[in-house]
């Protein structure tokens, strides 16, 4: 046997030398080595305080294959932030995006949330609901003892991380043998809290144990946290490239633009579709549950089986007001500055709104998992690992409705519509109203339409995964450390559908049901503390009134007097699934891989040299299943709505598609030991991140509300090629001190296949377009006969006085009327690009002081910007930022305090707005900086009680289009306040 194994390891060796690469990984878990691993996790959680934490980190920087960055819990349930996302925006390179004023999903070097990888214990984890993206603010901090975020290719490391992979792990019993037990309690208060409880609270208990001579182990981490809070937005939907524009006089039409030699303006010009306000009152609970049990029958063989759980419910009530825009001769007055921005416009035809919407979404996350590690021999080990997880959201998670609804109410008898953006940090709105002031009175208010929204997604991953390494004890003159290889099966499922009520009650303003609301029902406000944080803000408004409404009795009193009876087809009925399921779409990914990896450790010209060589083959076959609906006919059902109509059934039209696709992904890394205190590295390699789910998906769709300048679908693309970067890395790295170091850091991504969105502009047999038809024609030249101005309204008002009208005043369209065009986008793999940058961190414990800080920052450009003069198609590298960190922080004689702060430069969220023209423009978020500070007080050696405060100055976010003249949001939340103790056992 001994010859046929001595041949084996031989062939194995020659293969690794060129395939094969991975020393001294940081914790992944279920390693196949449980030694190794009781071994880092033991360091991980024995020293406690921040220094320790940062010390701990910097010692797996330091030990680790390429480049990787790590944050250590302080001790056992204590992790540095409440929120993991916000703890890993102090990695170099790392950045957080926001949802409610809290780090949900992280950009890495520039690379979104997309392009990230996020695993538990060395699993791949599936998105949040239908997406790859992870929110991470779903996940409680108490149970975690280390992040890590490799930056570098790991042949190891399942795909998909481009930009990184950032692994989560928990704690396990039998790393740390013994009882350990510690509880945690909250009382936090939200400064912009005012309709929930001013104090809400957070609960957490980690109890881990061993048992029989610490050959069983229990580990169990419960946590439960609750916040109240108000948000407050204003918002435009998108901004409509060239619109038609009317004949004024050069008083009314104030154009900045420069002139060509004929005094023709240069360049284009933009108008908003929309203006509008709103204040969301949201309460959000969130629970945790993790439980791990060890057994170790010998010092060979460990079994662990671990359960995670989350829950997170959010539950959102909100108001909102505001104005809905149409062009070409609704256009009375306007003002352009010098790019095409309009900054003022005064505009007829069309509605104001007052709103109210009601949603509870739930967020369920579950992973069962079994590890089975086993030490063959003193040289060889293997370990086999399952595990199937899931991911589901739902908005419809309210008991008694089932769906997220809005009501829209208002009135359409309006004289015109100012938006004004000349000064001040967010546009002005103000309706002058036919009642001869700029306020809408309580009877006035009237019913537009109301819609009921059901879409629910999930997403699965299961998992097996056979690993097996060699370490090399018996050939000394060769520096080969060990050899690692493993094989692995993922099944990876997301799908969801979209159930759509449609607009019930209407739409439109004709004929009136003033008489529903009585005048008691609306309450007015006045604006003097609404988006304060902002100049023009407040008091400052230039429309300072809304109202507010009770959602629940708004829908009541509507579906008990707009029955079927009154309405007809539109009764109201606030039910998403009023015609059933209106899109559904499932893709499937299975993908076989397999790797090979290997260690080297030598010297040259007496410089100790680490050499890593690795490779990894993938195959993924993807299946696409999407439901099609068939489009019947656009009609056109008051001035503002234009309602797509489907033909009946289609319940079981769905269409699969495949595609396939298969990657090579080599990596090297050296490690040189310059001097006793200096480290340099050179990473070399290739990681992939597969394409959106929406891109995959295949079929075609079509708006459902295609108003004008809004004609648009889109259509998926199943053998769409995954995003692959061949990645580079240099990095430079001085430990001085214990606990200290200084480093500095190039990268550069190479990126393949990146994905572009086409836009063809194309027409349907049999969808024939009312718009600029010959009855819209006529009713234009009959309102303009008059003298008067041809609105919106003033247009449909007179198709219906010309007969053109169905028995439920809608407008339909007929064979004379031309065919609709449809501007239609398909995503499909471009060029190459580039994006690289610099790091550098240095981390400074001052002596035996107390003191000591922490700051980094990333520089990252490259040819993946958005250019925002040209209306052409585009294909951007979202998220891309430089970026920045600061950490000061004082710990000695039980007293610890801590001050971050965070800094992201302005970046590029996406391409495409709501309801932008279909030159899909860009959506940019403002540059945004916050301060955090922690205070914390041991009373015993087991007792402390600790404070916090986030956003301490209140910071807000804002977001604009091609240019910061084009507004797209302002939202303001709030200081965070929390008080707190914990007790260790």
């Amino acid at each position: 046997m001994k010859p046929i194994s001595f041949n084996k390891n031989r062939v194995a060796l020659a293969v690794s030398v060129v395939l094969t690469a991975g020393l001294l990984m940081p914790v992944q878990a279920q390693d196949a080595s449980d030694e190794q691993a009781r071994d880092v996790n033991v360091e991980i959680i024995q020293i406690k305080g921040i220094r320790g934490s940062l010390a701990r980190s910097m010692n797996m920087k330091r030990q680790g294959s390429g480049v990787v960055d790590a944050i250590s819990a302080e001790e056992m349930g204590k992790f540095p932030d409440t929120n993991l996302a916000e703890s890993l925006q102090r990695i170099t390179g790392v950045s957080v995006s926001r949802v409610n004023g809290e780090g949900s999903q992280i950009t890495v070097r520039g690379f979104g949330p997309e392009f990230n990888l996020v695993t538990l214990n060395g699993r791949q984890m599936p998105g949040t609901g239908y997406s790859r993206s992870y929110n991470l603010e779903n996940l409680s901090a108490e149970g975690v003892s280390a992040l890590e975020v490799f930056k570098t290719a790991r042949a190891a490391n399942p795909s998909g991380g481009l930009g990184a992979t950032v692994n989560i792990v928990t704690a396990k019993p039998l790393a740390t043998p013994g009882q350990q037990l510690a509880i945690m309690g909250k009382a936090l208060h939200d400064s912009s809290n005012v309709k929930g409880d001013n104090v809400t609270p957070e609960l957490a208990g980690i109890y881990s144990n061993t048992f029989a001579d610490d050959r069983f182990g229990v580990a169990v981490s419960l946590s439960h946290h609750r916040r109240d809070f108000q948000s407050q937005q204003a918002n435009i939907q998108g901004w409509q490239a060239n619109v038609p524009l009317p004949q004024l006089a050069d008083s009314l039409a104030i154009d900045a633009r420069p002139r060509d030699a004929e005094g023709n303006p240069i360049g284009n010009h933009f108008f908003p579709k929309d203006m509008n306000y709103g204040i969301e009152d949201v309460q959000r609970e969130r629970t945790n549950g993790q439980l791990t049990l060890q057994f170790a029958p010998t010092d060979a063989i460990n079994f662990t089986l671990d359960y995670t759980a989350s829950r997170a419910l959010t539950g959102v009530q909100g108001i909102g007001w505001g104005i809905w825009n149409e062009f070409g001769g609704n256009i009375n007055a306007y003002e352009l500055d010098e790019r095409g921005t309009a900054i003022f416009a005064d505009i007829g035809g069309n509605d104001g709104s007052f709103t109210a919407n009601k949603s509870t979404t739930e967020v369920k996350a579950r992973s069962i998992g079994f590890n089975m590690g086993w030490q063959l021999t003193d040289d060889f080990d293997i370990s086999i690992d399952y595990h199937d997880s899931n991911n589901k959201t739902d908005n419809g998670a309210d008991k008694g409705s089932g769906n997220a609804g809005q009501v829209i109410l208002g009135s359409d008898q309006l004289l015109s519509k100012i938006y004004d953006y000349r000064s001040g940090d967010i546009p002005q709105a103000l309706i002058r109203w036919r009642n001869g002031t700029n306020v809408l009175q309580p009877g006035e208010i009237d019913s537009n339409f109301s819609q009921f929204i059901h879409s629910p997604g999930e997403s699965a991953v299961k998992q097996l995964q056979l690993d097996g390494t060699w370490f090399n004890s018996r050939f000394d003159k060769i520096p080969l450390e060990k050899i690692t290889g493993g094989i692995a099966r993922t099944e990876q499922t997301m799908g969801g559908w979209n159930a759509w009520s449609g607009l019930r009650g209407g739409p439109g303003f004709n004929p009136a049901f003033t008489e529903i609301f009585p005048d008691s029902m609306f309450t007015l406000n006045n604006t003097r503390n609404f988006l304060n944080q902002f100049q023009g803000g407040g008091s400052n408004m230039l429309s300072n009134y809304y109202y507010t409404y009770d959602f629940d009795e708004a829908v009541a009193r509507q579906a008990a007097f707009l029955t079927e009876a009154v309405m007809g087809s539109d009764a109201y009925v606030p039910d998403a699934y009023f015609d059933g399921i209106d899109s559904e779409s499932y893709v499937k990914e299975v993908t076989n891989s397999v790797y090979l990896e290997s260690a080297w450790d030598f010297e040259v010209a007496n410089y100790p040299v680490q050499l890593n060589l690795g490779l990894r083959y993938e195959e993924t076959d993807v299946t696409s299943t999407v439901r099609q609906r068939v489009e019947r006919q656009v009609n056109w059902e008051s001035a503002s709505e234009w309602i797509m109509q489907y033909e009946q059934g289609g319940a079981d039209n769905f269409l699969t598609l495949t595609g396939k696709h298969d990657v090579l992904l080599p990596m090297l890394d050296i490690k040189v030991d310059v001097t006793d205190d200096v480290v340099a590295r050179f990473s070399w390699g290739k990681t992939i991140s597969r394409a959106p789910l929406g891109a995959l998906a295949g079929g075609r769709s079509l708006s459902g509300s295609p108003r004008p300048g809004a004609r648009s679908g889109g259509q998926g693309n199943t053998n769409l090629l995954p995003f692959e970067a061949t990645n580079l890395d240099l990095s430079l790295e001085y430990y001085y001190a214990a606990g200290s170091y200084a480093a500095i850091g190039y990268f550069r991504k190479s990126v393949d296949n990146f994905i572009q969105t086409t836009i063809t502009d194309i027409t349907i047999d049999g969808l024939h377009d009312i718009f600029n038809g010959p009855r819209y024609l006529q009713a234009i030249a009959d309102i303009e006969g008059r003298g008067e101005q041809a609105t919106s309204t003033a247009i449909f008002d007179q198709m219906l006085a010309n007969g053109h009208g169905n028995a439920e005043g809608k407008i339909e369209p007929t064979n004379a009327d031309p065919l609709i065009v449809w501007s239609i986008s398909q995503p499909r793999n471009t060029d190459s690009k580039t994006v690289d940058g610099i790091e550098a961190a240095w981390q400074h414990l001052l002596g035996d002081s107390g003191f000591g800080f922490g700051v980094n920052a990333t520089l990252v450009s490259g040819d993946v910007k958005f250019d925002t003069e040209s209306l052409e198609q585009q294909a951007p590298l979202s998220g891309l930022s430089d970026s920045a960190n600061l950490q000061l922080f004082y710990e000695k004689d039980g007293i610890s305090i801590k001050a971050t702060y965070a800094w992201r430069d302005s970046y590029l969220i996406g391409v495409g707005q709501a309801q932008g023209s279909s030159d899909a423009p860009p959506q940019f978020a403002k540059s945004y900086a916050q301060w955090d500070l922690s205070v914390n007080y041991d009373v015993t050696d087991n007792f402390t009680v600790f404070f916090e405060g986030i956003n301490l100055t209140n910071e807000t976010e804002r977001g604009y289009g091609r240019y910061e003249e084009q507004f797209l949001f302002a939202r303001q939340y709030g200081t965070r306040y929390v008080v707190g103790a914990r007790y260790r056992f």
